[in-house]
């Protein structure tokens, strides 16, 4: 499986950032620290130095080649230079039968209720569905988090359970309401094949599918 994606919309640039995104993803989480505060489990040691996110970008190339991932970068189109301004994550791919992964999300304040996050994931959900060829994918968010509940309705998942103090956020153990989205063309099993491993592009954004 090719490691370079590129993705735009008419306002968004989504790609598996190289490696000198470091110095953009620590920025993006310093600035929004208390703003995803109350939305994210506890960080890991290091997460706020460009030392661990050059590992963790290494790593999402190395997740997408192997088929255990896709993490991308949002950064407004016109701007290929500039800051990130979200990331969209589909991670824990599980193909064979079930063909599914689970979607992650977050936008940097100054962008919320702007619509960028529909736009991006509306897109990204297509190349999912399209290009890696997954039938499901699923996400699950707190009860009380309405936004992200009215966002994940209007791309069209449905609501499939609630579960019990499912994950440690903000200091507690959270229930959560699990949703999940079906391909509208479903394809059986097998008949996607991912295209021939190439070598990542990790020092500059390559490019690589591209939707409009």
């Amino acid at each position: 499986m090719k490691s370079s994606v590129c993705i735009e919309t008419p306002r968004l640039r989504l790609l598996i950032p190289p490696l000198d995104f470091a110095g953009r993803y620590l920025a993006y989480f310093e600035r929004n620290r208390d703003h995803l505060a109350r939305w994210d489990p506890p960080r890991p040691e290091g997460f706020y130095t460009e030392a661990f996110w050059r590992e963790r970008l290494l790593r999402d190339h190395d997740d997408f080649v192997a088929d255990r991932a896709l993490r991308l970068a949002l950064q407004w189109r016109g701007a290929p230079a500039g800051e990130v301004i979200g990331v969209c994550n589909f991670t824990q791919f599980v193909r064979g039968v079930f063909q599914a992964a689970t979607l992650g999300y977050s936008l940097d304040q100054r962008a919320v209720g702007s619509g960028v996050m529909f736009e991006a994931l509306e897109a990204a959900i297509a190349y999912m569905f399209d290009t890696l060829g997954f039938h499901r994918v699923m996400a699950n968010y707190l009860p009380h988090n309405e936004r992200s509940g009215r966002l994940l309705r209007r791309l069209g998942f449905v609501v499939e359970g609630y579960a019990r103090d499912y994950l440690f956020i903000d200091g507690a153990w959270r229930d959560h309401i699990l949703t999940a989205l079906t391909n509208p063309r479903p394809a059986p099993p097998g008949a996607f094949r991912a295209p021939s491993a190439a070598p990542a592009a990790l020092s500059s954004g390559g490019s690589g599918q591209r939707r409009g």
